[in-house]
């Protein structure tokens, strides 16, 4: 039964149950400024304690988002994943301090966000929100709170910060696609790499891992099933336990179709004697950054200009080419290995604009005519 009372100005209300070791447990909360609205807590509690969704634990907000994620998110995550994970709590740390979970309430988080959205991109915004409102429900469930105070938030942005994908238009890709096969050897192994995402528009880390047995000449296909990992130095199969994190995952394993000239190409590595495709004579794999000179080398010979165009800007262009040329969004998702056709909408929103903005043009100009 609750108990209430008059404290100076305010009301307090008490709770108590029995735990399932049968130890009193008490919950109290105070600060009412009606004794009606202590009453409605109190029978609130009284309605959890039957679900066995109440505790008298009440963690300070930024500590349990981090005990939460070391327990729940982090283990066995890229350190990237881990960073992000480190920053959000750093930004918690700042603005709540010491503050109890329960006495966060909508308008503090709304405060947050907006003070948070001011050097932040879109995306992030979003992100971070997301990761929040997760961590909340979670809350919830073992009864520290209520209310998800992250819902119905209003989100904004700094659109200076928010990052637009970088891309070669039609014309610009086919200058270094025939740069690139320009007096090629079957040494200029970052040369194939560079056609191959071309082609494909696979992820850097998916071309890196490509062996002979994932390819099918026969039916022009490829298999991708397997990544590397940058932060683990290892190989890692989207089919296996190994696969958690937030962008790769088991929808990554996919056969995509690929075209004539790209194997042609492909079958002139077979000289090297590898089992997989990217291994020079010197037996090493071109890093990253070997990779990306190449590319810069071969964008300043014609006359591209592209500041800070990499690697990975590649499967970007990949995706514009085939959407300015009228391929589905689902079936780019399909062989871009997405989850979620969302996720392909989310990050190809800018370049989903331009094209809106030429489709509109078209029909305004299909509407003069008639």
């Amino acid at each position: 039964m609750a108990y209430i009372q008059k404290r100076g100005n305010s009301w307090q209300a008490q709770i108590s149950w029995y735990d399932l070791q049968n130890k009193r447990r008490y919950k109290t909360k105070s600060g009412f400024l009606t004794k009606a609205a202590a009453k409605k807590w109190a029978n609130e509690m009284e309605v959890a304690k039957q679900y066995s969704q109440i505790s008298d634990q009440d963690p300070i907000f930024a500590d349990y988002f981090k005990s939460w994620y070391e327990a729940y998110k982090t283990p066995g995550k890229s350190n990237s994943t881990k960073r992000r994970y480190k920053k959000i709590y750093k930004q918690l740390q700042k603005k709540f301090g010491k503050t109890k979970i329960s006495n966060i309430t909508r308008l503090l988080y709304q405060n947050f966000m907006n003070s948070y959205g001011k050097e932040q991109a879109k995306d992030t915004v979003y992100k971070t929100n997301g990761t929040i409102r997760s961590c909340v429900n979670d809350a919830i469930s073992e009864g520290l709170i209520r209310m998800n105070f992250t819902k119905r938030i209003n989100l904004t942005w700094n659109n200076e910060r928010t990052r637009k994908i970088e891309y070669l238009s039609f014309q610009e890709v086919q200058k270094l696609k025939n740069s690139l096969l320009d007096g090629i050897k079957h040494s200029y192994i970052s040369r194939y790499m560079l056609l191959t995402i071309i082609y494909t528009g696979m992820r850097p880390g998916e071309i890196r891992v490509l062996t002979w047995h994932d390819i099918d000449f026969k039916n022009h296909t490829i298999n991708i099933s397997k990544s590397w990992d940058y932060d683990n130095k290892k190989i890692i199969n989207y089919d296996s336990d190994d696969i958690n994190k937030e962008t790769k995952n088991k929808s990554s394993t996919r056969i995509i179709k690929v075209d004539q000239k790209l194997l042609d190409i492909l079958n002139q590595l077979r000289s090297n004697q590898h089992e997989r495709l990217f291994i020079g004579e010197n037996g090493t794999i071109p890093t990253s950054n070997a990779v990306n000179k190449v590319l810069r080398k071969q964008l300043e010979k014609n006359n591209i200009n592209k500041d800070g165009f990499h690697f990975h800007n590649l499967r970007h262009t990949h995706v514009a080419i085939l959407l300015f040329k009228g391929v589905d969004l689902y079936s780019i998702s399909k062989r871009l290995g997405h989850s979620k056709m969302t996720t392909t909408a989310n990050t190809y929103a800018y370049m989903l604009d331009e094209l809106k903005q030429q489709s509109d043009q078209q029909i305004v100009d299909i509407l003069d005519k008639l």
